[in-house]
């Protein structure tokens, strides 16, 4: 039982991590950000407030697995968006990648924490 609450907080941790740096490195690369990809510099300070938040909810025992779930969902998202406006931006196919790596990273993550917690994913029933 402990080696299994090892593995969900060092995945978890992982995660976090990733999701802290991408908010530092969105805060630190804005010309980047606005000028190359076009988003407003309002957008970019969402999406840094939403990673940093996310990222500290995950770190939160008590949270409930509900709120998890859509900590993920919303990450998972977030990959997705920053692949489909790196792609569209007309950067070069690693750099374009490299959101799409994060999200297989991200699912990887979820579907082994979904493992950890020997909870089969349910979408019809209520979890308890």
């Amino acid at each position: 039982m402990k080696n299994k609450q090892l593995y969900y907080w060092i995945l978890t941790g992982l995660l976090s991590f990733y999701m802290l740096f991408a908010a530092w490195f969105a805060e630190t690369h804005q010309a980047e950000f606005t000028g190359r990809m076009g988003f407003p510099a309002y957008f970019r300070v969402e999406l840094t407030i939403a990673k940093i938040i996310g990222a500290i909810v995950l770190l939160i025992p008590q949270t409930s697995q509900r709120i998890r779930e859509w900590v993920y969902v919303g990450f998972c998202i977030c990959m997705i968006s920053a692949f489909i406006a790196k792609c569209s931006s007309g950067y070069g196919f690693m750099e374009a990648a490299q959101p799409a790596f994060s999200l297989v990273f991200f699912l990887l993550v979820i579907f082994l924490l979904q493992k950890v917690n020997n909870q089969p994913y349910k979408l019809s029933e209520k979890q308890s």
